[in-house]
């Protein structure tokens, strides 16, 4: 299976950029080694991190048969919380919950499904993590710090569930 990492969010922002910082630990964290139990640099997982993704995502959705998508997201959520989106969920993104950027995952989805019918084969799994600041040269508030460890193990969950 080939699967697809995404962290995404905007560096200079504060809050924005815990999806860049939690798939950059999780690379981290699992590094690539000849132990199977490694998930990084298998060659059926791609990762990358991008910021200001937009309509970016449907080019790095291309061959993907799954992606797991970690961003920040504005919602009622204490900040830290982390939010695990299914495929069906995402594309019933709620706006309580939505992505930092505006124009959010489940809209470029959206666009992207009646584009393209294939990527409907696509499973995606969105994984928010509840962010506090967002502003200008903000940096990352203790609370999405706080959560960036279970973050990482997350994605590594996933991972191994598609796997």
């Amino acid at each position: 299976m080939k699967i697809l990492v995404v962290g995404t969010g905007q560096s200079l922002r504060g809050d924005d950029a815990a999806g860049l910082e939690a798939v950059r630990q999780w690379q981290a964290t699992f590094p690539p080694s000849r132990c199977c139990a490694q998930t990084v640099g298998r060659r059926e997982i791609r990762v990358e991190t991008v910021e200001l993704i937009g309509l970016g995502l449907l080019d790095l959705l291309a061959g993907a048969e799954a992606a797991i998508l970690v961003d920040a997201v504005h919602s009622s959520a204490p900040p830290g919380t982390l939010l695990r989106l299914g495929p069906h969920e995402v594309s019933a993104f709620r706006p309580d919950s939505q992505s930092a950027h505006g124009w959010g995952v489940a809209e470029t989805l959206k666009l992207g499904r009646s584009l393209d019918p294939t990527l409907n084969d696509c499973r995606i799994t969105l994984i928010g993590i509840a962010g506090r600041e967002f502003g200008l040269g903000a940096v990352l508030s203790r609370e999405v710090q706080g959560a960036l460890a279970r973050a990482v193990e997350m994605i590594e969950a996933e991972v191994h569930s598609l796997l």
